[in-house]
């Protein structure tokens, strides 16, 4: 699959799939409910559930795509787990390289091993590079984030799952808001957006405001449309301007 309904970008490209639980923000894992479907239903990519595996016949797969696109790399997994290895991550930074018409959004909750890759590995200047910040004891993945000098830093705090507090967002360029959907989602509370709303504005940060999610601003539990994406009446979905 590599057209995407995330509202944040055109395109997702998986040729790794299957991750394991690392914090807190994975345990009502989307991904994983998606692939365990996937698998029942047949699908040949996903016939080791989710389970990390690595997918040669898709690491070439963006040559194909000839209108520019965003594309969000490994929506189904995360390309620094433990898992694949480095050699297999250098194809993949590959065909970054080699498709400049494209820029990649890398999302991971793993930024030391994001760090020891790109120690030695080159950093193509399409490249988004963002951690995921769920809650406070996450913040620390930012302080490894501003080491690495991609095109833009973003961080994910999808899903929110407490008061972030102080956020120390220098050189930090965009960041995704949303709260969790599904049957066992965690309430995400509106004084906690708005703070990462104001210290945003307060460092020039562009916010995308994708979802209130299961519940509600008004603590109510519904579907996730009926809750929308609005913040106090406002649609709240800007990108960072041009790297």
């Amino acid at each position: 699959m590599s057209l995407t309904k995330i509202e944040w970008t055109d395109r997702t490209w998986n040729p790794v799939t299957g991750c394991t639980k690392v914090s807190p923000g994975c345990a009502n894992c989307y991904a994983q409910a998606m692939a365990h479907r996937l698998q029942a239903m047949g699908s040949p990519k996903y016939a080791n559930g989710f389970r990390v595996t690595v997918h040669d016949g898709a690491v070439e797969e963006p040559l194909r795509w000839t209108r520019p696109s965003s594309i969000f790399i490994c929506s189904m997994s995360d390309l620094f787990h433990e898992d694949v290895p480095f050699r297999f991550i250098d194809r993949v930074i590959g065909t970054v390289a080699r498709t400049r018409l494209h820029r990649y959004q890398m999302l991971t909750k793993r930024p030391g091993r994001m760090l020891e890759y790109f120690a030695h590995g080159v950093l193509p200047g399409n490249v988004w590079l963002g951690v995921t910040v769920e809650d406070a004891a996450a913040k620390q993945r930012i302080d490894a984030l501003r080491r690495l000098r991609p095109s833009v830093r973003y961080i994910s705090c999808e899903p929110l799952l407490g008061d972030l507090g102080r956020l120390d967002l220098t050189g930090i360029d965009w960041i995704i808001v949303g709260g969790e959907t599904g049957a066992r989602a965690r309430p995400m509370e509106p004084a906690w957006v708005a703070s990462i709303l104001r210290q945003a504005e307060s460092h020039g940060a562009a916010v995308f405001f994708k979802q209130w999610g299961t519940w509600g601003p008004d603590g109510v539990r519904r579907n996730r449309k009926a809750n929308g994406h609005a913040v106090d009446g406002r649609i709240i979905r800007t990108m960072p301007g041009p790297a």
